[in-house]
């Protein structure tokens, strides 16, 4: 949906197509993000059908169907083999919903029943889906069965040749400061600053670790916007909010040593060890179900309960004060990540296995060089 000039991308057509009508004013409000997804599912649909007028038929479709696009290009072409990316499935218990008890729902009764709907996308995807992939064993058990049994796990991918340990990294920060190896860092990175991703949590760590450590710089980068999460109240954002917060407790010299980066190029995410494991960077992350399969506590990186605020900063300077201890967990990491997450020898060809598995051999159609 998004407009390109160009309509080829390293070799592969790029056809475009966008939706023609907006969301109903009165519709219901449970119903509404059904509707977003019927709406694109249609736009996809009448270019879809425009392809096959032209003598387009697809044997393989690989679609992420979070959006809806993939809801009838079954009614297109129905012979074809439908491949779907299961990131999620919604739950009212035992996810992202009501884990943390400082955000309750506004609504608990009618936000469960607004996500039972909301897998209405999920479910109609079901009965077209000859097979599907997900990332991680975590997402994949979200899904119900009978579909969790088609549900391959293979995760997205780190190059990990490009993405390694950097004895002369380098990065300038905006105020003309150079950091390097030899400086005390600690990162924390959102796409948003909102406490759907525990950015509230570090905020109230701060002021110990910057009482502990007169030497550590910490990096913080991300966006002030919302991704999943509710809103901030008040027109304020939950960046603001959190700042307020903890500013009374550090000091003029101290907040100095905290930099707010916003939103950076990639290059400069790796450099801040965005891909931590895959750089041999010592993580210390919240002991939830997402991260336990990566995050093997005092093997790949250290696990603190989530809302254990004070166990966190006692971590993260003992970890900041232990640089064998972050040698050794950095080093288990990125072992880990190679064996487990490599994209050109692990990921990848799990991935284009799953794609050729969805067409057996046996299929009539003749195979394409």
């Amino acid at each position: 949906m998004r407009k390109m000039d160009a309509a080829e991308w390293q070799g592969v057509r790029v056809v475009n197509y966008a939706i023609t009508r907006g969301m109903a004013e009165n519709a219901h409000p449970w119903v509404k993000d059904f509707e977003v997804k019927a709406i694109r599912g249609e736009a996809c649909f009448r270019r879809a059908m425009k392809l096959k007028a032209a003598g387009y038929t697809p044997d393989v479709i690989v679609a992420h169907h979070g959006w809806g696009e993939s809801l009838f290009l079954k009614e297109v072409w129905p012979e074809a083999k439908l491949g779907i990316y299961c990131e999620f499935y919604y739950r009212a218990h035992g996810a992202d919903v009501g884990f943390d008890p400082e955000f309750p729902q506004a609504d608990p009764e009618g936000a469960a029943c607004r996500l039972r709907l909301r897998n209405l996308n999920n479910m109609l995807h079901f009965e077209t889906a000859d097979g599907a992939i997900s990332p991680t064993e975590w997402q994949a058990a979200t899904f119900p069965e009978p579909f969790r049994e088609k549900i391959t796990v293979a995760h997205d991918g780190i190059d990990t040749a490009r993405l390694a340990p950097d004895p002369g990294v380098k990065l300038r920060l905006g105020s003309g400061l150079m950091l390097t190896k030899k400086d005390e860092v600690v990162t924390f990175v959102n796409r948003n600053f909102e406490p759907y991703r525990g950015y509230h949590t570090f905020m109230r760590v701060l002021p110990e670790i910057l009482r502990r450590r007169r030497g550590a710089r910490v990096l913080i980068v991300g966006g002030d916007g919302v991704s999943y999460g509710a809103k901030a109240p008040d027109g304020k954002s939950w960046k603001r909010i959190f700042i307020d917060e903890v500013r009374p407790k550090i000091g003029d010299a101290d907040w100095q040593r905290v930099h707010f980066l916003g939103r950076v190029p990639y290059a400069d995410f790796v450099r801040l060890l965005l891909e931590a494991m895959s750089c041999g960077c010592a993580i210390l992350g919240s002991d939830t179900g997402p991260l336990i399969e990566a995050i093997h506590h005092d093997e790949t990186g250290r696990l603190v309960n989530f809302f254990d605020q004070g166990r966190l900063a006692e971590e993260a300077c003992a970890l900041l004060d232990d640089p064998d201890a972050r040698r050794r967990l950095g080093e288990n990491a990125r072992r880990f990540a190679r064996e487990t997450y490599d994209l050109n020898r692990v990921c990848l060809p799990k991935q284009l296995a799953w794609v050729e598995g969805l067409v057996p051999l046996s299929s009539s159609r003749a195979p394409r060089p």
